[in-house]
C-alpha cells in the first residue's frame, strides 16, 4: 500500500507539475496577448489621430484654396485697374466736361471692377502721400530727399496695392522719403 501511496504521491506531483507547467504557458499567452492587445490598441489610436490630422489638413487646404485659388486671375486683373485710374487721372478738366458720358462709364465700370474685386475679398491698400512707409503692404520704388518730410514718409503713390482677404496681393508702390532729420 505504502508502493500506491507512492505512486499516488508521485502522479500528484507529475499532475502538479504539468498544471504548473500549463498555467505558467497559460500566464505567458496571456502576457503576449495583452501585449498585443496594447500594440493594437496604440496602432488604432495613431491610424485615428492621423486620420483626424488628415481630415483637418484637408479642411484647411479645401478653405485656402476657396480663399486664395483666384489670386492668379485676380493679380491679372490688377493692371485693368490700373489702366482705368491711370485714364481717369490724366483726363483735363475741359475733357471731362465734353465726354462727360464716356469719363462716368469708365469711372461706373472702375467701382464695379472693385465691387467685383471685394465680394471676391480683394481690397484696395491705397495709402496717401505723407502715410508712414510699411514694409508689409508697400515697396518702395524710389527714395528722395524731400523737404518738408521725414524719412520714411510716403511722398508719391504710383500704384494702388491690393489684399486677397489678409494676404497681399500687390504691395501698393510708393515713393519714399530720405530727409535726413533735422
Amino acid at each position: 500500500m505504502s508502493e500506491k501511496k507512492d505512486e499516488m504521491a508521485a502522479d500528484q506531483a507529475q499532475v502538479g507539475e504539468e498544471l504548473e507547467d500549463i498555467l505558467a504557458e497559460s500566464v505567458d499567452e496571456l502576457e503576449a496577448l495583452r501585449a498585443e492587445r496594447d500594440e493594437l490598441r496604440d496602432r488604432l489610436m495613431r491610424a485615428f489621430a492621423e486620420a483626424e490630422n488628415a481630415r483637418k489638413r484637408a479642411e484647411r487646404d479645401r478653405r485656402e484654396a476657396e480663399q486664395y485659388g483666384g489670386s492668379k486671375l485676380a493679380r491679372d486683373m490688377l493692371p485693368v485697374y490700373d489702366a482705368m485710374r491711370r485714364a481717369l487721372d490724366t483726363v483735363p478738366e475741359e475733357l471731362r466736361v465734353q465726354a462727360k458720358a464716356l469719363i462716368d462709364g469708365v469711372e461706373l465700370t472702375q467701382r464695379e471692377l472693385l465691387n467685383v474685386f471685394a465680394r471676391h475679398g480683394i481690397v484696395a491698400v491705397a495709402p496717401k502721400v505723407g502715410d508712414k512707409f510699411d514694409p508689409q503692404i508697400h515697396e518702395a520704388m524710389f527714395e528722395a530727399p524731400v523737404p518738408g518730410t521725414v524719412a520714411g514718409d510716403i511722398i508719391q503713390v504710383m500704384d494702388d496695392g491690393f489684399l486677397l482677404h489678409e494676404r497681399l496681393l500687390r504691395p501698393a508702390k510708393v515713393g519714399v522719403s530720405s530727409m535726413p532729420k533735422g
